[in-house]
């Protein structure tokens, strides 16, 4: 048998684009604000956060009206 490895490495798109971002903004082409800037690196996080906090919000309001719906 052969032993066949997949490896995944290097920058990705999102990494890829942030580099970009930075650079273009340090080297005065853009004026955007950094947070802008910077959204590549931390934007799939921060939407992934977002979309637990609202099954969180979703889940505890389910909870919620079935606890009041049994009085």
């Amino acid at each position: 048998m052969s032993d066949k490895r997949i490896s995944s490495g290097g920058i990705g798109v999102t990494g890829l684009l942030g580099v970009v971002f930075v650079t273009l903004k340090l080297c005065g082409v853009i004026d955007w604000p950094w947070w802008l800037v910077t959204l590549p690196f931390w934007g799939g996080l921060a939407l992934v956060a977002g979309v637990l906090i609202a099954l969180g919000i979703v889940a505890t309001v389910a909870i919620i009206v079935e606890r009041w719906s049994s009085r």
